[in-house]
């Protein structure tokens, strides 16, 4: 048997197809940590964004001492709540970045890395959509009184001009942060589905026998997109 060269051929077959399985499955794994490195780049710039947006958010407080108490300080109160929720957002959202960049294969940290991204999202839209009805509303206050000045309404209505213009500044300041949010979004999607179609492929490698003992041995584990 062992001076039979059909066994050795056999031998050698077994061995260079391991060797070809074994790249393979390490070439696919390599494929999506690269893919993931991607993701995580757009998600960079896209926390330095939010970063910018923490910085030029108001002090508390700041909004209602320049608002009309009677008519803006619950919208103001719950802007500055959707703000607070999306800066606790993205802190949990970075947490799990940073878990998913040391495990990138790690199914449950890509789980918890897609939670926190849909929990960031809703904030996001919660927390414009807020700011910008708000800024629209002062915008628009100073202009909806048509009654003549009088000697008690010059100071209301100085506040109001105030309170108009740093509201229309803060509404020309929410579009250009919802077209860099958009863009990297935009790009972030194209990054997902190279991601996606890299562990597909890779799961697909995985599973499928013989190779599926080799991986089983060298300890390759399926993992999940995002």
């Amino acid at each position: 048997m062992w001076s039979s060269p059909l066994f050795w051929i056999a031998v050698s077959l077994t061995v260079f197809w391991a060797l070809g399985a074994y790249n393979r499955l390490m070439r696919l794994r390599s494929a999506v940590v690269q893919a993931f490195g991607a993701f995580d780049a757009h998600m960079q710039r896209l926390l330095a964004l939010l970063g910018e947006v923490a910085a030029a958010r108001p002090v508390d407080g700041a909004v209602s001492r320049t608002v009309d108490p009677a008519s803006t300080v619950i919208p103001a109160v719950r802007a500055d709540d959707r703000m607070a929720a999306l800066e606790g957002a993205t802190v949990q959202f970075s947490a799990s970045l940073a878990v998913a960049r040391a495990r990138p294969l790690h199914a449950d940290a890509l789980a918890a890395l897609a939670a926190a991204r849909s929990v960031l999202d809703a904030c996001w839209a919660a927390a414009m959509n807020e700011s910008a009805g708000l800024a629209t509303q002062n915008v628009a206050a100073p202009g909806d009184s048509s009654a003549a000045p009088t000697q008690g309404s010059v100071a209301v209505d100085e506040a109001s001009g105030d309170t108009g213009a740093a509201a229309s500044v803060a509404l020309h300041t929410l579009v250009p942060l919802q077209i860099r949010w958009s863009e990297n979004v935009a790009h972030a999607g194209h990054a997902i589905d190279t991601f996606n179609d890299a562990v597909r492929q890779y799961n697909e490698a995985v599973a499928q026998f013989p190779a599926s003992l080799l991986a089983r041995l060298f300890g390759f584990k399926a993992t999940r997109g995002l």
